[in-house]
């Protein structure tokens, strides 16, 4: 397959974040969307909940999510675009709306939705609307998807607190966006992180 020298520079991009990470990644068509949420036999359903987060490069925003007591996955894909099950050559070259993406799939008991909205503005810069560090276009660009007004209260107050401790200069331009179908990025990685909940 002959990849374009502009996906080529993403994708290096991508990937020199996500070694800085420590993640290591492998690139694949995806079999399906991932519209289901991640079932945990031992974490009751009731307690699963999820969040989505775009910050730029999905591999950079995965690792701070991953790394938590009380996450179950975190995934990335694409979300809030017009067109269903997305490549990332369709995302990259901006004919779809989407964004890249994280869905956080977490237990409730264990970690609260607040903690998450919080490490996400701690892994973005929130005042730049055309992208995220070396990463520019409208499918780098932040927001915060919500599912419900629980969620959204709770990312508005975040937002809120953001904006009036001064910490940048710049307005926030961040959204708050009702939750858009995601969808699984390729088989990115051969070790989504699972850890006991």
């Amino acid at each position: 397959m002959k990849v374009s020298v502009v996906l080529r520079k993403r994708v290096l991009a991508c990937l020199g974040v996500a070694i800085g990470f420590g993640s290591f990644l492998i690139l694949r068509r995806a079999e399906r969307p991932a519209v289901a949420t991640p079932v945990r036999k031992d974490v009751p359903a009731e307690h699963i909940k999820t969040a989505l987060f775009a910050g730029g490069c999905f591999w950079s925003v995965e690792k701070p999510f991953e790394e938590l007591q009380g996450v179950i996955t975190s995934e990335s894909g694409y979300a809030g675009g017009r067109t269903k099950d997305p490549t990332y050559d369709d995302v990259s070259n901006g004919d779809t709306g989407h964004i890249e993406t994280v869905r956080v799939t977490f237990d409730d008991r264990r970690v609260k939705y607040e903690d998450l909205v919080e490490i996400f503005w701690r892994t973005i810069d929130p005042t730049d609307e055309g992208g995220q560090f070396v990463d520019r276009g409208e499918s780098y660009v932040t927001a915060i998807f919500v599912a419900d007004a629980e969620q959204r209260d709770v990312a508005e107050a975040s937002k809120q607190r953001l904006e009036e401790s001064k910490r940048f200069k710049a307005p926030i331009v961040t959204p708050i966006r009702d939750a858009a179908t995601f969808y699984l990025a390729e088989e990115k990685r051969n070790c989504d992180n699972e850890q006991a909940a």
